[in-house]
């Protein structure tokens, strides 16, 4: 296949880029300045991201391989192959790292005396009652299975974790054996005891392995998990037109445990004649083995913070912080009536989201809503913003739903709160087979007194309530009234299928967002040619589209000063002479995940700025429905743009990325130690208790100026 003509100088590859990302987050676990227990949750957050990176990533271009269609990255111009070659290469030393950081990290647990111990290193009592455990719990529900021409090679469920085993029997004769880890029973077992200590599941069966296999010898034991591709795409798969779309999904998800491995982990070592053999059996080259010093499964950390006493606790973790008030609205106030009256920005999660609920939950009840309408990509398991759709739906209010099932890893759930948002009369539709509906709008309609009124919600990440306190997004309110036809427009579009209408104000993808942002990319470019000061600023997750990153590239040679903040993958680099010279680039990786997408135009009265649902990725511009809207109030310009400046500053957590295509550490880190979210957190808690003292006066002097007249009354 013909590559098109790019420029290769100034991209980088999509997948190796992302593996610079991971590696910041390793870094955050290495880092001294993090409390102690969060640097072990950094390293199992690397390790699922790792997981979901082979599986979905690592996946899709196993099945460009497959295709046999030599197709080719519009970054770097390597062909599948090479770029999984590239990152078998890399993944590595990441591995490495990573149980190096583990390894110092449970030293550093264990002088704080949390234990993680192996069963061979428990004293007496401890191992007495560990292996009373294995015989008493784990050995009955165990599902063991040698392996030969009777019992064939069984299937490994992806990220399932498997003691393999080699053996004898006693006739001399040797075999494999397996136990996969049972999934019912706790991954962690403590010791009785006043120290806090621990053993792994994996690690008790492992050590008694003999146990289950007594009529063999064990020459051989090992713990092993393998990884399969998951990148299901459903607008890949065959069905019937007259299919329930609910029922197909239900199909796809059912096939994710049975696709091609992609990657094979082993614990501490292995011989070469086991290896050897499970990568025959498994279809894997070598270059897709791993081994790992480091539990292959991470997710135990988070149910360790449960066991923690909460002096420990809170000694080795983040300062709690809880999302405040926001400082422009009361909670006595009607969140219906101040948006009608001016707009509301809310900012996650320095900000609660209970504004925009209390939104919902009084259009529920105001006898004047005639409808709300809303788009869904992800839920939380447990949400008042469903709940409040459904009360709308039963107090009459015509609700529709525009629910995405195709969120990855939580179709699931949205299939569950599809279902019973239409048992309680919510019109649930679904969406385009081949365009994944990834918005963020809400719109409530309302009676006014002489003509209709429109609410609209527009934010930047998904209505979910868990991760509205973890991941920063931005949340606009506005009675705005372009902004509410062009919603109106939206949601009639999507509900007869029309993906390319025309919108006087919103940017909608996939017809209508790359080009508004083109377009006001060439209004910079125009300005720095007559020669006027251009100047764009934009945060996003990633950054990959070939089109996007070349119009930067066009903008930054013709003057304009370009500075991005991309937390994820950045396919551009940065500060190369005659090329992206003008174009500074940093990441920021903290306690916070950086989530919200922000691109922004120009400079003072004249400035534009947009917040979106979209990351500058192709999949975002051209395969999915996004939204990017205007802010119009000049207040809530200048509130962003403030933002923007502060992650700009930020010296301790930002990365800057070097023409040379690796992230530096910030510079003047002495003059000028800024960190952006510790910054938004204290001022997030300032400016509510600045308003909560606010309200405290204001309450005063009306009871006093109550008092005044009631004084006066009796004297009369």
């Amino acid at each position: 296949m013909e590559t098109p003509n790019y420029d290769f100088s100034y991209t980088v590859n999509r997948e190796l880029s992302w593996l610079k990302f991971n590696e910041r987050v390793l870094k955050e676990a290495a880092d001294e300045s993090v409390p102690l227990f969060e640097r072990l949750k950094f390293i199992s957050i690397f390790t699922s991201n790792l997981d979901e990176f082979f599986m979905i990533r690592v996946g899709s271009l196993h099945d460009l391989c497959l295709l046999g269609e030599e197709s080719c990255d519009n970054k770097t111009g390597m062909t599948a192959s090479q770029q999984l070659d590239s990152i078998f290469h890399a993944v590595p030393p990441l591995y490495r790292k990573r149980d190096n950081i583990f390894s110092e990290v449970q030293q550093l647990m264990a002088h704080n005396h949390v234990f993680h111990t192996a069963p061979q290193q428990l004293k007496n009592g401890s191992r007495k009652f560990v292996k009373h455990y294995f015989e008493n719990r784990i050995l009955p529900v165990l599902s063991p299975q040698i392996i030969d021409i009777h019992h064939p090679f069984p299937h490994l469920i992806n990220k399932g974790i498997y003691i393999f085993l080699l053996l004898k029997d006693k006739s001399n004769k040797k075999m494999f054996g397996m136990i996969p880890l049972p999934s019912t029973l706790p991954k962690l077992i403590f010791t009785p005891g006043n120290k806090l200590e621990y053993i792994l599941l994996e690690d008790i069966l492992l050590e008694y392995s003999q146990e289950v296999f007594d009529s063999y010898r064990i020459l051989e034991k090992n713990i092993i998990s393998v990884t399969r591709n998951a990148d299901i795409n459903p607008d890949d798969e065959a069905y019937d037109m007259d299919e329930d779309y609910r029922c197909h999904m239900k199909k796809i998800l059912k096939k994710r445990a049975r696709l091609d491995p992609v990657r094979l982990e082993i614990q501490d070592t292995m011989s070469s004649e086991m290896e050897q053999y499970l990568s025959a059996k498994l279809h894997l080259r070598k270059e897709q083995i791993f081994y790992s010093c480091t539990p292959l499964d991470m997710k135990y950390v988070f149910t360790l913070a449960e066991h923690l006493p909460s002096v420990l606790r809170t000694r080795m973790s983040y300062p709690p912080f809880l999302p405040q008030c926001s400082p422009y609205i009361s909670k006595k106030d009607s969140i219906l009536s101040f948006v009608q009256k001016k707009d509301l920005l809310l900012s996650f999660p320095y900000e609660e989201i209970g504004p925009f609920l209390r939104l919902l939950k009084e259009a529920a009840f105001d006898q004047n809503v005639i409808s709300i309408k809303i788009t869904i990509y992800r839920l939380a398991n447990q949400s008042k913003l469903a709940e409040y759709l459904c009360l709308a739906a039963e107090n009459g209010k015509d609700v529709t739903i525009l629910m995405e099932l195709r969120a990855r890893f939580d179709e699931q759930n949205n299939i569950g709160w599809a279902e019973r948002m239409e048992e309680t009369g919510c019109h649930v539709i679904y969406g385009f087979d081949e365009y994944k509906v990834h918005s963020k709008i809400c719109l409530i309609t309302r009676k006014g007194k002489n003509k209709i009124q429109y609410i609209t919600q527009i934010g930047t990440g998904n209505y979910n309530e868990k991760t509205a306190k973890l991941y920063t997004d931005l949340s606009l309110l506005t009675s705005n009234e372009s902004v509410g036809l062009d919603a109106v427009e939206f949601f009639k579009n999507m509900g007869i299928g029309k993906l390319d209408g025309y919108y006087d104000t919103l940017f909608v993808a996939p017809y209508g967002l790359k080009q508004g942002l083109m377009k006001q990319i060439d209004m910079e470019i125009e300005k720095a040619v007559s020669g006027r000061e251009g100047k764009i600023i934009m945060k996003m997750n990633s950054l990959t589209d070939r089109e996007m990153i070349d119009k930067l590239a066009q903008a930054s040679q013709s003057g304009v000063r370009i500075q991005l903040i991309v937390r994820g993958i950045c396919c551009l680099i940065p500060g190369l002479k005659g090329k992206t010279e003008n174009i500074s680039v940093i990441s920021i990786v903290g306690r916070f995940l950086e989530h919200s997408r922000v691109y922004c135009f120009g400079e003072g009265s004249g400035m534009n700025i947009f917040i979106s649902s979209a990351d500058l990725m192709t999949r975002n511009m051209d395969r999915r429905v996004e939204i990017a809207c205007p802010i119009a109030d000049q207040n809530l310009k200048k509130q962003i743009y403030d933002m923007l400046q502060i992650y700009l500053h930020d010296t301790v957590k930002a990365k800057k990325l070097n023409r040379f295509g690796t992230y530096t550490e910030p510079e003047n880190l002495e003059k000028n130690n800024l960190s952006a979210q510790q910054y938004f957190m204290r001022e997030a808690a300032e400016r509510s208790q600045w308003a909560s003292l606010q309200e405290k006066k204001e309450n005063l002097l009306k009871r006093a100026v109550l008092q005044l007249k009631n004084r006066s009354a009796f004297e009369k």
